[in-house]
């Protein structure tokens, strides 16, 4: 057999599955695009819906000024927010497990040499 397809063996000085943390990796980015995906429909159906509301008189303000209406639009534009802060979490979370990898990898070339 050649070496290209043996199966290395793990070193045991690792305490981790490096398949396992890229799996992770993975699928945090995964979750991460399904969750902004999921706010940005939920806030644009509540914005269309509220638009509609709005324009149709349901939603009146009456003798408000301007900034009475920015009020009134501002609860609207921090229903999203909380899906941007997942994103970037778990963009993070992902992006730093595959440093800590590429860390301890040049930690262990270092040691070799």
């Amino acid at each position: 057999m050649s070496e290209a397809n043996e199966k290395q063996a793990s070193y045991l000085g690792t305490y981790f599955d490096r398949d396992g943390v890229l799996r992770l990796s993975r699928w945090a980015d995964v979750v991460a695009w399904v969750v902004l995906t999921i706010y940005i429909l939920w806030w644009l159906s509540t914005f269309l819906m509220f638009i509609g509301q709005y324009l149709s008189g349901i939603i009146y303000d009456k003798g408000g000024g301007f900034l009475n209406i920015v009020n009134t639009f501002a609860g609207q534009l921090q229903l999203v927010l909380p899906g941007v802060f997942y994103f970037f979490g778990l963009q993070g979370i992902s992006k730093a497990l595959l440093m800590f990898m590429d860390m301890e990898d040049n930690t262990r070339r270092a040691a070799r040499k």
